[in-house]
């Protein structure tokens, strides 16, 4: 998640206020933004498109099913398997695209520090090249480089960045998989309650769907809007674009459903 520093740059720039964008940029802000980095929405894209995909998916399910004109309590069965076996397999696929994504940073900065320490050469001439192409020219430039050079941890910083565009994360594969397990189970068991609820109460078995479909539609949309957090969009858009998603994706089952309950 930015900074809120960064968040009142992009307001600014959106209103066109060059007050708030002159705020935005002074120099005490940019300073503690800089040096105080904040970690507490790490995992606000896990968070938020592992609810996502909880939601979407189990009410496609639900709606494929409906369609078919199963039970209720197949319904039920078929919504359960898939919210918890989709949620397992997204986790894992978290963990493991995440884990894989760190293993690689971290042998390209071995590889990295290695150069540094025993060809720093053939490194400084690397980064001469670099900075030469920005713009900058000697002396300037010798400058610069003594500047970047002079401590090994940002020397190896400077390289991951200009030299192989990888921007270092301070990221726990582990919580992010339990993020995205806990986001998509967590939402996506809400179209499954209407049919939770008729059990416990009779009187609303004739609504089941209809219910359900009311429930996912205000989730969807919330959580949809959720992803401005993520993208930038301004809430309402983010909520409506993930609403048609999600009506795409559940009418496409409810058809595929439909169909196949007639064959059957």
């Amino acid at each position: 998640m930015s900074s809120e520093r960064v968040e009142d740059a992009r307001e600014a720039y959106r209103k066109k206020d060059l007050e708030i964008s002159k705020k935005a940029h002074e120099q005490a802000r940019i300073k503690e933004d800089i040096y105080h980095k904040r970690a507490q929405g790490e995992y606000i894209g896990d968070l938020v498109y592992g609810a996502l995909d909880g939601i979407v998916t189990t009410f496609a399910v639900v709606a494929g099913a409906t369609g078919a004109s199963l039970s209720p309590g197949i319904v039920l069965i078929l919504g359960f398997v898939n919210l918890l076996g989709d949620g397992v397999a997204m986790a894992l696929g978290n963990y493991l695209s995440s884990k894989s994504e760190s293993e690689y940073r971290a042998a390209e900065r071995a590889r990295e520090e290695w150069e540094i320490k025993n060809i720093p050469e053939g490194e400084r001439e690397e980064l001469k090249q670099i900075y030469s192409k920005k713009g900058f020219e000697d002396p300037l430039l010798e400058q610069v480089i003594d500047v970047l050079t002079s401590d090994e941890e940002r020397w190896a910083d400077t390289m991951m960045l200009e030299e192989l565009n990888i921007v270092s994360e301070y990221k726990s594969p582990v919580k992010g998989a339990v993020a995205t397990f806990v986001a998509f189970v967590g939402v996506g068991i809400v179209p499954l309650l209407a049919f939770v609820l008729s059990f416990l109460q009779p009187s609303l078995s004739r609504s089941e769907f209809q219910n359900s479909l009311i429930l996912t539609a205000l989730t969807i949309f919330i959580v949809g809007s959720a992803r401005s957090l993520v993208t930038g969009k301004k809430w309402y858009i983010a909520g409506v674009e993930m609403s048609i998603v999600g009506a795409i994706a559940a009418g496409a089952a409810y058809v595929v459903g439909l169909l196949l309950g007639r064959i059957a």
